[in-house]
């Protein structure tokens, strides 16, 4: 057998499988059946058109139905507010008390204050007080020793009766003088003396005279001068010059002291403190009505829950230019010395009120681009209001201006609350004032 010749089954397999016209699908197709297929393509695409057009339309609707479901939510609410009637509470305006109560910090002093100085030079050879000793009117604080003084009297002494001796010499020759010359006198008118002689007896008592007068002055002089010493003898005894206690002392037992008009020695000081004195100064928006005899009343904060009750005693005519505030001076009895001066302290000032002005409630207060006012209610209607504030006491306000006694005003407003919006007042009582 050749090698290049192939079996005859083998071929015929292949040639069976080459031949396209063994399968079905390769067959021609008839008219009808074409038609047929044709017929089934186009009703499919037609379906899926309608169908299409059906899903948008039910989208157009839907959304239509949204819009307008919506617009009319949107005209109800706008209907609903626009017709909303809001419910507020209330609190009535009060007008203030008859007094205005004010407070000020100040500082106690002593009614009477005095800076003890010595009036003699010498040493202190003697002291009786100290610091916080209660001493009396005239009572003995410190004796000064100056020997030198001792001397100086003594020696004015024996000056003055030097002089006293001086006078009485004096005396008799003016009275020798006035015998010569009544003796002389009628001589000389009847010529038988002299008219020198006569001159000579009569300018001698005169001469004698003048001598009486000067020894008489020299000795009042040197009176004066005595006294003087005697004076200075007496300032090295320093008294007490009025009732009090000794807050500084500067002077012990052999310090020399020095007096002298400008730098003398300080020796004490010496506080009445029977009666404290406050000082303030009050402002001008409230020293209108303020007066000797207005309550005042005084705290400590070391001291909680005493108070120590005052009056005003005094106050300054003027205000003063820089500061527009009043000097106001008030005393507080202090028998028990409780209150010691230099303490810090409040006062609380009782004053009869001159302009009226009513009390509002903080939470009434609207705050805008216009100012302060508040909403008064008035047969229904909110009424907007400016007011003018004087005071500010944390839950209420002072105002001087925009309400009256008795008008309903409206606690915490509602921001959109305009005037002439109709308000309903919740039932109830009214908030009260404190």
């Amino acid at each position: 057998m050749n090698d290049t010749q192939q079996p005859p089954a083998l071929d015929a397999g292949v040639r069976s499988r080459e031949e396209p016209g063994d399968r079905e699908s390769d067959r021609p197709a008839t008219e009808p059946d074409r038609a047929a297929a044709k017929a089934r393509r186009l009703s499919g695409g037609q379906r899926l058109a309608v169908g299409a057009s059906l899903l948008l339309c039910a989208a157009l609707v839907i959304g239509f139905w949204q819009h307008y479901r919506l617009h009319a939510q949107v005209m109800a609410t706008a209907e609903q507010r626009r017709d909303f009637i809001p419910s507020v509470r209330t609190a009535l305006v009060r007008a203030s008390d008859s007094t205005m109560a004010v407070t000020w910090p100040g500082t106690t002093e002593a009614f009477e204050q005095a800076n003890i100085y010595a009036r003699a030079s010498g040493y202190i050879s003697r002291r009786d007080v100290d610091i916080g000793s209660h001493v009396k009117a005239g009572q003995l604080l410190v004796e000064i020793t100056a020997p030198e003084l001792e001397h100086q009297i003594a020696q004015a002494e024996a000056t003055l009766t030097q002089m006293e001796a001086t006078l009485q010499q004096a005396r008799a020759n003016r009275d020798l003088a006035q015998v010569t010359w009544d003796r002389d006198k009628p001589l000389v008118q009847k010529g038988w003396v002299t008219p020198q002689q006569g001159d000579t007896d009569r300018l001698t008592l005169q001469a004698r005279e003048a001598a009486v007068a000067v020894a008489e002055a020299n000795i009042t002089a040197q009176q004066a001068q005595l006294r003087v010493l005697n004076q200075q003898k007496a300032y090295q005894s320093v008294i007490a010059p009025f009732d009090g206690v000794i807050t500084q002392r500067n002077v012990d037992i052999g310090s020399l002291v020095q007096a002298d008009a400008t730098s003398g020695t300080f020796l004490f000081i010496l506080m009445h403190s029977d009666v404290i004195r406050i000082q303030l100064y009050v402002p001008q928006d409230e020293a209108f009505g303020l007066g000797p005899g207005v309550d005042a009343v005084v705290r400590v904060p070391e001291m909680p829950g005493r108070d120590f009750p005052g009056k005003v005693t005094r106050i300054a005519d003027a205000l003063q230019p820089g500061t527009r505030t009043l000097l106001t001076e008030i005393d507080v009895p202090n028998p028990d010395h409780a209150l010691s001066p230099g303490t810090y302290c409040t006062v609380e000032l009782k004053i009869p009120r001159k302009t009226p002005s009513l009390i509002v409630p903080s939470e009434a207060i609207i705050f805008n681009r216009d100012g302060l006012s508040v909403a008064v209610v008035a047969d229904g209607i909110a009424r907007i209001r400016t007011i003018t504030v004087v005071r500010d006491f944390g839950t209420t306000v002072e105002v001087s201006a925009g309400v009256k006694d008795g008008d309903q005003v409206i606690l915490n407003p509602p921001v959109d609350l305009s005037d002439g919006h109709k308000v309903k007042v919740r039932p109830g009582p009214h908030a009260q004032l404190s």
